[in-house]
């Protein structure tokens, strides 16, 4: 009876040490993802003097927030949507 219990429990721990070293094998770690997106918006005006080159409407996501993402040459404006000035602004401009 002894003999049986311990050729059962060697086999229980060869299967249990194939199971973790088989999971350890195929993990991967997770590529980072960064969340860069507008969490606020602005209802100012740009200034006209600004040279803006495209703009992207970027829809409500949690932790992001419904924007027009308005991109300068070095710089981007995340502006309120339902702000009056925007209809203007988007004129002649690419959208991305």
């Amino acid at each position: 009876m002894a003999w049986t219990t311990r050729l059962f429990t060697i086999a229980v721990l060869i299967t249990l040490m194939g199971c973790f070293t088989g999971a350890q094998a195929n993990y991967r770690r997770p590529t980072r993802v960064g969340v860069t997106c507008c969490k606020e918006v602005s209802r100012g005006r740009i200034p006209p003097e600004i040279k803006l080159t495209a703009y992207k409407h970027q829809p409500a996501l949690s932790p992001c927030v419904d924007a027009i993402i308005f991109y300068a040459e070095k710089e981007r404006y995340c502006t309120d949507p339902k702000a009056r000035w925007i209809q203007n602004r988007l004129q002649g401009l690419k959208e991305l």
